[in-house]
């Protein structure tokens, strides 16, 4: 039952605390004499084509399910008062059942930026369902290929699914970003992707959230790929040969403000927040969860302040150093600082 699946995904991604978390072995290059005061500090960002004020999202997580349509209005209102952008989970769910409202965010927050998210294998057709029920700033099309596999219920025919991309990108009427759902983009995905037309990409690396523990929870018997694909930093430092045409957002186990930080020194334009947004909300009250977010504000200032950055794309000028499993990587992988 699709409501149960849904819950069970909440409930196994609090849960799911990962072994290994990328950001930790990446060090940021401290500036003693910056050429800037805190107040010049600037945290807007671009990304498909707008202006956005803040460099971090609340990613896609839930709906589909009456817990799922709780946490979203939450997450709405978080998202209105503290003027980020939120992305509902898979709107795939609510095609399932005609009366489920658990999307339905706007009505009680009009001013809230609204993005809403939806699976490859669902036709083109349905993906304009999708953008007129919910009037989306932007699309993400998840792929979660990975997580099929691993469904009892998953697909198993994969063989549309670059033709649904192709029709995404180029028919829809709102931009469109192709989205990971924590397996890490490959740079050769990406590749494939640009062809068909995109040009905004969300990462998702490994390292938070692991939808392959999740299935593995819910009845799999598969834990030995529980840490399946690619971590945040790894495939980040991958996309280097892509930065320069298009937008590359990043998401998957961003904790803090200084994980933030490291996404957009490596070229991200923006992170996204999964459950470190959904613990928000539910650990919190709604005003101890707005102050934290404002306080992540202050924190990327101060950081920024002490990289000597005025702007976000002042980030990727950054030095930084690598550690542990990240310290292999051959030089000629690493980006080119000037």
């Amino acid at each position: 039952m699709e409501t149960n699946r849904k819950d069970d995904h909440i409930k196994y991604a609090l849960k799911y605390q990962s072994p290994y978390n990328s950001f930790d072995d990446m060090e940021l290059v401290h500036h003693s004499l910056p050429d800037y005061d805190l107040a010049d500090i600037d945290l807007s960002t671009q990304f498909l084509g707008m202006d956005f004020d803040f460099p971090f999202y609340i990613n896609a997580m839930t709906g589909g399910s009456k817990k799922g349509g709780e946490i979203n209005q939450k997450l709405a209102q978080l998202a209105e008062a503290t003027g980020i952008v939120m992305v509902t989970g898979s709107y795939s769910a609510a095609f399932k059942d005609p009366s489920d409202t658990s999307f339905q965010v706007k009505k009680n927050h009009p001013n809230l930026t609204l993005a809403t998210n939806i699976g490859i294998d669902k036709d083109y057709h349905l993906g304009l369902r999708a953008v007129d029920d919910m009037q989306p700033a932007f699309l993400q099309v998840h792929v979660n290929l990975m997580q099929e596999l691993l469904m009892p219920e998953g697909e198993r025919e994969f063989r549309s699914w670059k033709k649904n991309l192709a029709d995404y990108a180029t028919k829809m009427p709102v931009p469109v970003m192709l989205k990971e759902v924590g397996f890490g983009l490959d740079l050769k995905t990406m590749e494939i992707a640009y062809g068909l037309g995109v040009r905004s990409f969300d990462i998702s690396g490994r390292g938070g959230t692991s939808f392959a523990y999740i299935e593995n929870e819910r009845g799999g018997n598969r834990s030995y790929l529980n840490e399946w694909g690619q971590t945040t930093v790894q495939a980040l430092l991958n996309a280097q040969p892509m930065m320069a045409k298009v937008d590359i957002l990043a998401s998957g186990g961003v904790r803090h403000p200084l994980d933030m930080i490291k996404c957009l020194v490596l070229g991200a334009k923006a992170v996204g927040l999964s459950k470190t947004a959904l613990a928000l909300v539910e650990d919190k009250t709604m005003e101890e969860a707005i102050a934290t977010v404002n306080g992540w504000k202050d924190d990327l200032r101060l950081m920024m302040c002490a990289l000597n950055c005025q702007k976000v794309s002042d980030l990727t000028k950054v030095d930084y150093m690598l550690y542990g499993k990240l310290n292999h990587l051959k030089k000629e992988n690493l980006p080119k600082r000037s």
